[in-house]
């Protein structure tokens, strides 16, 4: 039984766009589920192409000569009307490799300079947010970070504060604060890890 029977494209943005679908549940009884996408038209949407996309890129870096602080950004969203941290974060612009897109986006958010750090293709592969509302998926590069921090090159429509986070720090943000899921996962992991990043190069 097929169980997507259309899809109307309901907004035309430039970053992300709302989709209608008329679909079956497994009962037979007809709905409307909403969809929200970065796909340009209901043609480059997942559901229609089967192929997956890489969004975006979430950018995990370490700062400091023991390299024992995490680069978060502390960003006001409108969708909460509030700030929230986050790992350094953006999208994947046209012909662009996602490495060369975290390097870019770190410098663009927070002034520092990233050196991405090789990992297996399992940990950074994209996958995906909020699957329940999105078929966005994002890639993560891991890297250390240097230089100092700067918002000249923010848009306007970001608000954005860069946190350098000891372990200390991050105990406080994850008790007190509001934290992407995401970053609070690897938060977790650096504050118990002894090396952050040794699961990068575990051989199995």
């Amino acid at each position: 039984m097929e169980k997507i029977k259309n899809i109307s494209k309901v907004t035309d943005n430039p970053f992300v766009n709302l989709y209608n679908l008329d679909v079956v549940n497994r009962k037979g009884k007809n709905f409307t589920y909403y969809l929200a996408s970065r796909a340009k038209s209901a043609e480059k949407l997942e559901l229609r192409t089967g192929q997956q996309k890489v969004n975006g890129v979430i950018i995990y870096s370490l700062y400091g000569e023991k390299r024992d602080r995490v680069v978060l950004v502390r960003q006001y969203r409108y969708t909460i009307d509030n700030y929230i941290y986050e790992f350094p974060a953006g999208l994947i612009e046209e012909g662009e490799d996602f490495h060369e897109t975290a390097v870019r986006e770190l410098r663009e958010e927070t002034g520092l300079i990233l050196h991405p750090i090789k990992a297996d293709p399992m940990y950074e592969r994209p996958y995906y947010t909020t699957i329940g509302m999105t078929d966005e998926c994002c890639g993560t590069v891991y890297g250390y970070a240097d230089g100092e921090i700067s918002r000249d090159m923010l848009e306007d429509t970001e608000d954005i504060e860069v946190v350098l986070a000891d372990k200390e720090e991050v105990r406080r943000i994850l008790r007190e604060e509001r934290v992407a899921v995401v970053c609070a996962y690897m938060l977790m992991h650096f504050l118990h890890d002894e090396e952050p990043f040794a699961f990068l190069r575990e051989k199995r």
